[in-house]
């Protein structure tokens, strides 16, 4: 008898389709991740989780089918944080340690941290101020 995995053994479209929606299931119910998510998405969810279909089937499968600009999308996200970046890898760290075997985590994960942190350099980095952000420190 064979036993079927759940987990993803290469990268598919199917995969990617399944990896996407449990993230963002996950995303949606964050304390801090949701309200960012849901006050910029609202009821487009469809539309964005399709975009992320695209956007993942390029970065892993090289399919070409993403068509937008990721850090202007970012920059137009009304309460966006850098400390979001840590919590968003996190929960996709999770997602795929349930859904993908280790060397396609470990693909997945080399990929999301080069792009969350171009993503946060991009959108947050000013040459006048210090990098990496800090909280400031208001003395009362």
């Amino acid at each position: 008898m064979t036993l079927v995995s759940d987990k993803m053994d290469d990268v598919t479209e199917d995969g990617i389709r399944r990896l996407v929606d449990a993230f963002y299931t996950k995303v949606r119910a964050d304390a801090e991740l949701g309200p960012v998510f849901e006050n910029k998405i609202k009821d487009n969810w469809p539309h964005h989780l399709e975009k992320m279909y695209a956007f993942w089937s390029s970065v892993m499968l090289t399919t070409g089918r993403y068509k937008g600009n990721p850090m202007m999308k970012h920059m137009a996200i009304p309460g966006m944080r850098p400390d979001l970046f840590t919590q968003w890898l996190a929960l996709f760290d999770e997602t795929c340690r349930e859904l993908c075997d280790e060397p396609i985590r470990a693909a997945f994960m080399e990929k999301a941290e080069r792009i969350a942190e171009s993503l946060k350099i991009a959108v947050f980095y000013r040459p006048d101020r210090p990098w990496p952000p800090q909280a400031s420190t208001n003395a009362t």
